[in-house]
């Protein structure tokens, strides 16, 4: 395997984030929603380290040969080491280019539309008295000072939590006491408050201050009888990988409860500090809590930029994305039953351009319906407040058998998901939990109907999870079926996940760990056969993710045999394009936009008889080998046809779309013809489709 190159995955994902940090970066971006790239920049960072750094870092604790062994997959060939360096010079330099955009780009574009982030120096006549007034009422009962003395107990700091590390001085005045430094911490009260407070307009400008630095202004209330000499934000970011997957004995769901008590108590993997802070302040820190040097990391004054989720918009409408409604689809029509539409022919649904209504509007006739049996459904990841959940309630309520495959093992969604299966077992609802090793990450709805006294079943299979309001703005593709062969090879996997049966066998569907892999290995080698037989060889990959070296391998091979791949993935890529005799018939784009791109669809040419999918996994080995996973073969002609345009528009994209290259550099592909930015070019598809149906409609009954 090693003379097939390869992209390191964290290398790789680093290069996904920085194409995060391009769109803050980007001036056509509306201004609001650059603050929000750099807060999905900020949140994705946190995660990256709690996960991916905790789990290298582990591995230098062991022995050379066992990391070597258990490190295979994921670990730059020289070490943990070498690659730990190599990201945390990346991260520095991803670190300094947001800096850069926040200083001198972002706020002076605040500035510009008479919005002013004001630090603790900052402050004008009409600000004063109110921030005494809120720190006194707000902000002072939550705070909880601690100094830091050799005789203190060990200090444990909270998870992403920002504190203030606190330089101060006694001033001596009981004459008792001669004047000394002495040091303290405070932890900001951001999980309670608000991160940003707004303060009263002056000159008709609007300000706002961080929490931060208000307390940074009071700090003379909090430790009265001293002088304050400086204070200093330090954040730290704790393992939180609970290593499930490797269970494969006793309670898994007990496993689960007990370790997310433990996440927050996690080992730490970085500890963020204001790179102002002398060293003999940080060597204070780094003893007192329990510190190596692997985990200081230099930072600037503020940390948990994710709080910019949450910043206060006061500016006007231009300043943020013109509202896109989502298009209601045209075969779905007001006063017919779903199961009618659904009976007739496959209903595709792309979102967040198509309205995630249809498909809730599909569990609640389900739950209404008195020829409906049985409902059963898996869910890896629901909202907040989940209609789906309500509509699932309400099917137990009126009597119908309901089942519930609830994935607890959906990382940081863990504590959600037992809360909803909770309250849907209490309804009635019958659940299952999660399997030792494997994840279920298939998004399937299957309802029994009865209809002239035989069971006939509809299905919805989804590339997205069940969650209307991730539906806004992920890109996922839906698909309404009655087909009878498709439909019987579903509810194997729901004998399956029930215990019904040990395993399953699947002609129709492709399904991991049972014989995805092995199946979409088979078109791949068709391709490679035609090309090699000079035939028209071709295939189209849409991915979030491209890291499995199998999988891989098989892609080069069919490049070097001539197979004409084009590939759309929106995050991890260790494929590398371009290498001549290996992979010059492959090329890759990536496309990061206003929506995620989330949904997986592949494409064969297939001697002319084009085989379509969509899927819900991603071609990475945690995918293939332990998950559940669904490849769903896409049969109906226009739906064919659909997908084919959409895809198109993607691959043509000449405003959004990077090129991923052997260094990952991120460049965008500018082509001088028509512009071309996916995500809306096909917003206007839908839209000008659902538009000439409805003037269809409208001749017809005129006529």
């Amino acid at each position: 395997m090693s003379k097939y190159p390869l992209f390191n995955r964290e290398l790789s994902w680093l290069s996904f984030n920085h194409r995060v940090l391009q769109e803050a970066g980007d001036s056509s971006v509306p201004l609001y929603d650059r603050i929000k790239f750099l807060a999905i920049f900020s949140s994705n960072l946190d995660e990256f380290f709690r996960v991916r750094v905790a789990s290298l870092r582990s591995l230098l604790a062991l022995k050379r040969g066992t990391q070597k062994k258990l490190s295979s997959d994921i670990v730059y060939r020289k070490g943990p080491e070498l690659l730990l360096r190599r990201i945390y010079k990346k991260v520095n330099n991803l670190q300094e280019e947001f800096g850069n955009i926040f200083r001198n780009e972002i706020i002076p574009e605040l500035n510009k539309n008479d919005i002013y982030l004001i630090n603790e120096n900052g402050l004008l006549g009409p600000h004063e008295s109110f921030v005494t007034q809120y720190f006194r009422e707000e902000v002072a009962p939550n705070l909880q000072p601690l100094f830091l003395t050799k005789k203190n107990k060990p200090i444990f700091l909270k998870n992403k939590a920002i504190y203030l590390a606190v330089k101060l001085q006694n001033d001596g005045k009981n004459g008792k006491e001669k004047k000394s430094v002495q040091h303290a911490i405070l932890e900001v009260p951001s999980d309670i408050l608000p991160r940003f407070i707004v303060l009263p307009e002056a000159d008709g400008k609007k300000y706002i201050i961080f929490l931060d630095d208000l307390i940074r202004v009071c700090l003379p209330e909090v430790f009265p009888g001293y002088q304050i000499i400086q204070a200093y934000s330090v954040k730290l970011t704790r393992d939180a990988e609970l290593y499930i997957d490797d269970e494969f004995t006793g309670n898994l769901l007990e496993k689960i409860k007990k370790s997310l008590t433990k996440r927050q108590n996690g080992f730490p993997c970085r500890f963020l500090y204001d790179s102002k802070i002398p060293k003999s302040f940080l060597q204070i820190l780094k003893t007192t809590f329990g510190l190596s040097n692997e985990d200081l990391i230099p930072g600037a004054k503020y940390h948990n930029f994710n709080d910019f989720f949450t910043f206060p918009n006061l500016g006007p409408e231009k300043l943020s994305y013109d509202l896109l409604l989502p298009v209601k689809s045209a075969e779905f029509r007001e006063g017919i039953s779903i199961f009618d539409t659904i009976n007739k022919k496959d209903v595709m649904l792309n979102f967040p351009y198509h309205s995630y209504d249809h498909v809730i509007s599909f569990l609640e006739e389900s739950s209404r319906d008195e020829n409906v049996k049985s409902i059963k459904i898996t869910l890896y990841r629901t909202a907040n407040n989940s209609k789906v959940i309500k509509a699932l309630i309400n099917a137990a309520k009126n009597g119908k058998n309901v089942t519930a495959f609830v994935e607890v093992k959906a990382r940081f969604d863990e504590e959600l998901n037992l809360q909803n299966a909770d309250e849907l077992e209490k309804a009635g609802v019958k659940v299952l939990y999660s399997f030792p090793g494997l994840k279920v990450h298939s998004k399937i709805c299957l309802v029994n109907r009865l209809e002239n006294g035989m069971k006939k079943y509809y299905a919805y299979v989804a590339t997205g999870n069940f969650n209307e309001k991730t539906a806004r703005v992920y890109s996922d593709i839906g698909i309404f079926t009655a087909n009878d062969l498709l439909t019987l090879e579903l509810r194997k996997i729901f004998y399956f996940l029930s215990k019904k049966s040990e395993k399953e066998t699947y002609e129709r569907l492709f399904v991991s760990p049972f014989n995805l892999r092995e199946k979409v290995n088979e078109l791949i080698e068709r391709e490679i056969e035609n090309a090699k037989e000079g035939k028209e060889a071709w295939m189209i990959l849409k991915v979030n993710s491209l890291e499995d070296k199998k999988m891989i391998k098989k892609i080069y091979e069919a490049s070097a045999c001539g197979v004409k791949i084009s590939i759309i993935v929106r995050g991890i890529c260790c494929l590398i394009p371009g290498i001549k005799k290996l992979s010059s018939n492959i090329k890759v784009i990536s496309i990061v936009d206003r929506f995620l791109e989330h949904s997986r669809v592949f494409i064969f040419c297939s001697s002319g008889d084009n085989k379509y999918f969509i899927s819900s996994a991603d071609l990475m080995t945690r995918n293939l080998n332990r998950r559940i996973e669904l490849c769903f073969p896409v049969h109906d002609l226009n739906i064919q046809s659909d997908l084919r345009r959409i895809i198109n528009i993607q691959l043509n994209d000449n405003i959004k779309a990077r090129k991923i290259s052997k260094s990952q550099k991120n460049k965008y592909i500018k082509i001088h013809s028509e512009p071309v930015r996916s995500q809306y070019a096909i917003y206007d598809y839908y839209k000008n489709k659902k538009e000439a149906h409805e003037e269809i409609k409208t001749i017809l009954i005129q006529t």
